[in-house]
């Protein structure tokens, strides 16, 4: 028995879909003579990179184009594995090879990986061993290296429309054999799930959980007051939070940018995202007055990357208390807007004769370089 086909499942595992006939969302993609879509019918996967938000169906994708395919399944986690666990990946997709199956890697959240860790795949997917597809919630120019990037194909999913998660919802209903729902408790339940598939569906199991035969939109109500927040990473939390995290350094309010650095460390929040946000605010904000910070700030984004989680959180919080304490100057935020609209205002301006290079004699004659 498949291990997501389990009755204790949770229900999110249990209604996945097992083919692009039951797959909701993402017609960009999987639409009649759509790229993904195309290669399922012609089982011909080929290695990608999958970049949306949570809860959008990357894992879901992974494993149709492995099973339309006939390829083996395999799934690890950036979060929890590392090198020796990618090797013995490798080696059970070699051994599958010499008996004529080919293998589909999943790796989740790909951008936890770092340069090392990634460089491992290279070989494997340029040999054929592997068909890697990588799930990333982060912008993969940033986060994955370019010659993984060179050969893979990057598809955007985008967060689901209110009308799908609300699909998504009627069918995960259908598991939970005997309960009801109303219809304001599923547009809530819809509306409060922020685009994310698996949010909808365990705020759907906590609320029937709550109630003895019909979900209410109080029930919907309580049970997403419990996962709401650990899952908006890409919703309006994520930026509200982030906003505030920054204004509190900007304005030199050491309590409350901890404060918001803890919330989204608490959220599950990519802590090299906070790291970057550091690194342009040593510029943007403190500048000049300072440029020391410009150095600690990087330097506190290198020791995320080496370090990780959880002692990475004593780092980040050392940076923004120095980042909140120091001087702020914009002078060089500024001063570059101000250059960059005058290039505009002025795109065919000449370079003065004097401060132009003179390599030739002609160009000397000319007064290139004159004084």
């Amino acid at each position: 028995m498949n291990l997501f086909d389990r009755n204790d499942a949770p229900l999110a595992d249990r209604v996945r879909p097992r083919s692009l006939n039951d797959y909701i969302g993402q017609l960009q993609v999987v639409g009649e003579g759509q790229f993904i879509r195309t290669m399922i019918e012609n089982q011909t996967p080929s290695s990608l990179i999958l970049w949306g938000p949570p809860g959008t169906g990357k894992t879901t994708l992974a494993r149709i184009i492995a099973t339309s395919s006939g390829a083996a399944f395999e799934e690890i986690s950036a979060v929890t594995s590392g090198l020796p666990d990618v090797k013995k990946v490798i080696d059970r997709a070699k051994d599958r090879r010499k008996a004529g199956q080919s293998t589909v890697l999943f790796v989740d959240e790909i951008h936890r990986f770092n340069k090392a860790q990634q460089d491992a795949f290279l070989p494997h997917v340029e040999n054929g061993t592997i068909t890697l597809i990588g799930a990333t919630t982060e912008n993969p120019s940033f986060e994955v290296i370019g010659p993984l990037l060179s050969r893979s194909r990057v598809v955007v999913l985008e967060s689901l429309t209110d009308e799908q998660l609300e699909l998504i919802i009627r069918r995960g209903l259908q598991e939970l054999h005997g309960k009801k729902i109303y219809d304001g408790a599923v547009k809530l339940l819809a509306q409060l799930a922020a685009g994310d598939a698996r949010v909808a569906l365990n705020g759907l199991e906590m609320a029937a959980g709550l109630v003895d035969n019909t979900i209410t939109v109080e029930a919907v109500k309580q049970a997403m007051q419990k996962t709401a927040l650990k899952y908006d990473k890409g919703g309006e939390y994520h930026y509200n939070v982030i906003s505030a995290f920054i204004k509190s350094i900007r304005g030199g309010a050491v309590d409350a940018a901890l404060f918001y650095l803890a919330r989204m460390i608490e959220s599950g929040e990519d802590p090299k995202f906070i790291a970057r946000r550091l690194v342009i605010l040593a510029s943007e904000d403190i500048g000049l007055a300072d440029n020391s910070m410009l150095t600690l700030a990087t330097s506190a984004f290198m020791a995320i990357e080496r370090i990780g989680m959880p002692e990475g959180r004593i780092i980040l919080s050392q940076a923004v208390i120095a980042l909140t304490e120091a001087p702020k100057s914009r002078v060089a935020y500024d001063a570059i807007g101000r250059a960059q609209a005058a290039v505009r205002e002025h795109p065919a301006a000449e370079v003065p004769a004097h401060l132009r290079n003179a390599p030739t004699k002609l160009m000397r004659e000319l007064d290139y370089g004159k004084d």
